[in-house]
């Protein structure tokens, strides 16, 4: 390789033809002194492990070890000691499972994203982009956190194996029994429970917060169709004398304009305190659909009833 020497070495750690290293020595002398001090490193530690496992005397340390062990009377906990499941993690989980974010299903949340937009006030096709875009971040959220899940699952597995692989070296020296190897692997656990406990946590708050966000959004933008505005507009000054419509009525205003029952009772509400306030502003607008209802009775052929005489001699009534 352009005179670069280079060379690559198989190495058994230990004695154990499952654990090998690979070294790979290329170009510079500091590099290549730098393997060569690692590999004597692992070739001096198993010629030690091999001298120790070897000794005559090994039985009679490995015998004084379970004595003491014994004598010491040291407690081991049994599987029904083992604590209960947190609640607190199980109540992220069901969130996370709500939401879309945990759960086999991936790139969910079209049902959650559905609840949300029901929530802020009814889906309609004007909602469509917002609704699309609450459900790409929320599919965001769920690959960040199934990413950095499995970050965590391979961590904790492979410190887990590490140390039960250690354990069972050293028990070849001293008394370790396969509870005690349990005991620990549970202990490990319960620490790396902590560390998913608070990624878990963290995604329920971005989820939280995105959710708040599109609610606080869509109440922004609740404004209904241009449409749909015509039509209760028309109603509402046609009916300026008494703008208070029958529930058949407003049922009728709901199918038209495609929003609830509940909608038309809060727009009228909200319009009938708006044009109080500001009668000389609405007053252009009332005689604007006093002009649009009488061409419409006109060209019917007939006198229209809804139609008012005079826009601005009738707010005085209401009560």
């Amino acid at each position: 390789m352009k005179g670069n020497a280079c060379g690559v070495f198989f190495f058994h750690c230990w004695g154990n033809p499952d654990v090998g290293i690979i070294l790979g020595i290329a170009g510079g002398h500091r590099k290549g002194t730098k393997w060569l001090y690692l590999l004597s490193f692992f070739h001096c530690f198993n010629c030690r492990k091999h001298t120790l496992n070897c000794h005559r005397m090994k039985p009679a340390l490995f015998t004084v070890l379970c004595e003491i062990k014994e004598k010491t009377g040291l407690s081991i906990r049994s599987s029904q000691e083992e604590e209960p499941v947190d609640p607190q993690l199980m109540r992220l989980d069901n969130m996370l499972l709500a939401e879309g974010v945990a759960g086999p299903e991936k790139g969910g949340g079209s049902a959650a994203a559905a609840a949300a937009a029901a929530a802020a006030g009814g889906v309609s096709p004007d909602n469509s982009i917002e609704h699309s875009d609450y459900r790409n971040k929320l599919s965001q959220i769920r690959q960040i956190y199934h990413s950095e899940l499995e970050k965590y699952e391979q961590a904790c597995n492979e410190f887990t194996t590490h140390v039960m692989n250690l354990l069972r070296e050293q028990s070849r020296t001293r008394p370790v029994s396969p509870k005690e190897i349990e005991r620990m692997v549970s202990i490990i656990h319960r620490k790396f429970s902590s560390i998913q406990m608070q990624l878990k946590q963290s995604t329920c708050e971005a989820v939280m917060i995105l959710r708040s966000r599109f609610l606080d959004a869509r109440r922004k933008r609740r404004n209904f169709s241009k449409q749909a505005t015509e039509v209760l507009n028309e109603y509402f000054y046609s009916h300026l004398s008494n703008p208070y419509p029958s529930e058949e009525a407003k049922e009728e205003l709901a199918k038209k304009c495609g929003i609830t029952v509940s909608q038309v009772s809060n727009w009228f509400g909200n319009k009938r305190i708006r044009y109080k306030k500001n009668i000389g502003k609405f007053q252009e607008e009332a005689n604007i659909y006093a002009v649009k209802t009488a061409v419409s009775a006109a060209q019917s052929g007939g006198d229209s009833p809804n139609t008012p005489s005079s826009a601005g001699q009738c707010h005085g009534l209401w009560e």
